[in-house]
């Protein structure tokens, strides 16, 4: 086990936050036979929002990036709380949310922030189908969103 999903977070100097509550009506993530579909994850942590704004005005590509990725650190937990990540066979596909100025173009490169961690935590298995998609407004003002599906064992 020393090499599974637990010990490569910890190798990245990364622990699974508590899972995020939902904003609204829903769960943070549903099993249906052998997947997992998590709801879309804000860069939560400790229960505050780590930034707010419009990517490309005010709110770096980098640091958008790095938004990206705890919203993927909150899926994770998310799906550890279900079913334990030792169970995640595959990451199926990542839809990607980014909350864009106007005439910013680089939703891409700043969901391979979650993309990049998944890769990292689950080797060949963390490859996946994905969309980078700029929209106006995301909940509660965040510049980035991430959903997730998991294929389970």
């Amino acid at each position: 086990m020393s090499n599974g999903p637990h010990a490569k977070l910890a190798e990245l100097g990364l622990t699974l936050p508590e899972v995020v509550p939902p904003v609204a009506s829903y769960v943070p993530a549903v099993q249906s036979g052998q997947h997992v579909y998590v709801s879309g994850q804000l860069p939560m942590a400790e229960g505050k929002l780590l930034a707010t704004g419009k990517v490309g005005n005010g709110v770096s590509a980098e640091q958008a990036k790095d938004l990206a990725q705890r919203c993927a650190l909150n899926a994770l937990a998310a799906i550890d709380s279900l079913v334990g990540l030792e169970n995640v066979v595959k990451i199926v596909k990542v839809t990607g949310f980014v909350a864009s100025a106007s005439g910013f173009t680089g939703q891409p490169g700043v969901i391979n922030g979650a993309s990049d961690l998944f890769g990292e935590v689950f080797g060949e298995a963390g490859r996946h189908a994905r969309s980078a998609v700029g929209v106006a407004e995301l909940p509660l003002d965040a510049p980035v969103e991430v959903e997730v599906i998991v294929e389970v064992a």
